[in-house]
């Protein structure tokens, strides 16, 4: 794994996590867009949402049960989950992580 993420899953970068399983891993976002602003990512590489093979069925869905769970953790009843999936849709680290956002009034459309 080379992207930063993997670094942090190695324990290579040091990262504020709040939730880790041995699918996944929460963490706070250094550049938070929202007063609680976690990533949720595998920690088996997977490029993003458009790289899932039909066998990463069960991984994507234990990682948005790990949004919830954060979500509650985090004391947030209203929140959003965003995903980007390539360079034209905003992502910037190039493993799959799913961005787990609240804490304030969330308008839309997001961008």
């Amino acid at each position: 794994m080379s992207t930063i993420f993997g670094k942090i899953i190695r324990r290579e970068l040091p990262a504020d996590i709040v939730y880790e399983d041995d699918r996944a891993l929460a963490f706070r976002d250094i550049n938070p867009a929202a007063p609680t602003h976690v990533l949720v990512i595998p920690k088996r590489e997977i490029t993003n949402v458009g790289s899932l093979d039909p066998e990463d069925a069960a991984l994507a869905g234990h990682l948005l049960w790990v949004c919830q769970q954060v979500a509650a953790q985090e004391g947030l009843e209203d929140f959003r989950v965003v995903t980007n999936s390539g360079a034209g849709a905003g992502q910037s680290v190039f493993h799959l992580h799913f961005h787990v956002l609240g804490g304030r009034r969330l308008a839309w459309p997001p961008g």
